[in-house]
């Protein structure tokens, strides 16, 4: 048997030497269908304005466009990681990708609110059934430097897709016309989605595990972490419809929920295997670095949600001109994404505090440009800022991805990568809620959709200086250790 292959595992589909020589191939395969699905989350935020006036579709319906997908992503995230570690994780790739490419053409042919609706929930569940099996196959097919690497251009298909959503989506718009285009933005999904099942069938390895097909999926933990799940987001995705004071009894009620989840997970995984392995917590790597990716996350996504308010609403962009100012920070964390995921194997965690410093000043100029060149040049103005903040992020998202991953056993790999973007999804909704609450109190106190922006982007700022803190103490516990180790070399 291959070296760290697990029972009940095909031998030699992983690491470097005698590794499966398709595992590049079987890579940029999940990249595509990773892309798509992420990609989601934010270009049809740019189409909501045609949506509207396609279907005729009042916006407290339409918020259910954008809020329901992620809200049904972020449900199934965990018990999709943990079925693909139990029956397959090509198996469960290929399932989500067809769903998600039927239910992609279901929302481009939609004729009324409720089923665009009810194909972008659908469609979220098939998003989240496809991520988890992504990280978990690279874990499974790579090794040492080459899983850097391979995370580093998942980082770089996290970073693009969300940046150049807007971008993607104006331009399929403005192709397809003010009262259709909205339609391509789903339709695009159908070809890539059928091709990228056709060459999963053929480059990525199949892995049976056989001894864990008898074993209960623990449908207990997976409701109960549903529940708590959903009590937590529904009030943050549905933040700018929901007015009521009475909404935030809910995420109170969804922590008491996922603490009663803690206590199950534990009493359960005395004789059987939890949906979630709370020992994952017990390392520091994974235990910081889910914290960390939460943080981030929860600046990192809103910049765009409150930057493409700002540039069509405020001043009037295109949806196609509102794409094109966030190309800068897609084309920085591209390229720093590939590179940090090569030598993070070597650096360790200070280059993501590298990358958080970089991400916290640039941002900060971003700001300062917006105030001293406001109005219609502002799209030039902050390009230079962005970018250099998109080359800070790209040495953020994929290297501590690699790191929060690095100790986890691969047989466990889809639920711990389940995990880690489910804190990522509720991070991205904390973000949204907290700094789209400012943004939308500013401009309605004032009208002046210039500070609303500045004002949002000091709470993003907020959140990435709050990320460096958490890096810096691991990188300050890891320096504790080596420091340990040194002495006791020494003194022997």
């Amino acid at each position: 048997m291959s070296a760290g292959a697990q029972p009940g595992e095909a031998p030699a589909t992983y690491g470097q030497e005698g590794a499966d020589p398709r595992r590049w191939k079987a890579l940029t395969v999940c990249l595509v269908a990773g892309f798509m699905t992420l990609l989601d989350v934010s270009i049809v935020n740019v189409a909501l304005p045609t949506i509207r006036t396609g279907l005729d579709a009042p916006q407290s319906t339409l918020q259910w466009v954008v809020s329901g997908y992620a809200l049904a992503f972020g449900l199934v995230l965990v018990p999709s990681g943990r079925f693909g570690d139990m029956y397959g994780r090509r198996n469960a790739f290929i399932f989500g990708v067809v769903l998600f490419t039927l239910t992609s053409a279901a929302a481009g042919i939609a004729q009324d609110p409720v089923w665009l609706v009810l194909a972008r929930l659908v469609q979220g569940v098939a998003g989240g059934m496809i991520n988890p099996q992504v990280s978990g196959l690279i874990q499974q097919l790579f090794r040492g430097s080459e899983r850097g690497r391979a995370f580093g251009l998942l980082g770089a298909t996290i970073g693009i897709s969300t940046a150049i959503g807007p971008l993607l989506g104006g331009l399929l718009i403005f192709l397809g016309g003010e009262q259709q285009g909205w339609r391509l933005v789903f339709y695009v999904n159908v070809p890539i989605g059928i091709l990228a099942v056709a060459l999963a069938y053929r480059y990525i390895p199949l892995v049976k595990a056989e001894k864990r097909k008898r074993e209960s999926i623990d449908p207990v933990g997976v409701l109960l972490l549903a529940v708590g799940v959903v009590l937590i987001l529904l009030p943050l995705v549905e933040g700018q419809q929901w007015h009521s004071p009475e909404r935030w009894l809910l995420p109170p009620a969804g922590l008491a929920v996922i603490a009663g989840f803690v206590i199950w997970e534990r009493r359960y995984g005395r004789h059987n295997r939890p949906v979630v392995d709370l020992s994952l917590f017990g390392r520091r790597s994974y235990a910081l670095g889910a914290l960390l990716a939460a943080l981030y996350f929860a600046g990192f996504t809103a910049i765009f949600f409150i930057l493409t308010l700002y540039l069509q609403n405020g001043l009037h962009y295109s949806a196609l001109e509102a794409g094109l100012a966030t190309t800068s920070f897609a084309v920085g964390s591209a390229v720093t994404s590939v590179l940090g995921g090569r030598i993070i194997t070597r650096l360790g965690r200070p280059l993501v505090v590298w990358g958080l410093v970089l991400v916290a000043v640039s941002l900060a100029v971003t700001e300062f440009m917006v105030r001293l060149i406001p109005g219609q040049h502002v799209g030039w103005a902050i390009a230079v800022p962005l970018l250099a903040a998109g080359l800070g992020s790209g040495l953020v998202i994929s290297p501590n991805q690699t790191l929060t991953l690095s100790e986890v056993p691969v047989a466990g790999a889809g639920t711990a990568g389940g995990v880690l973007q489910t804190g990522q999804r509720i991070g991205s909704s904390i973000g949204i809620a907290a700094v789209g609450s400012v943004f939308f109190t500013t401009a309605s106190s004032n009208g002046d959709y210039a500070l609303a922006f500045r004002h949002g982007l000091l709470i993003t700022i907020a959140f990435v200086l709050v990320a460096l803190v958490v890096a810096l103490v691991d990188v300050t516990a890891d320096n504790k250790i080596g420091r340990r180790i040194a002495r006791r070399f020494t003194h022997r």
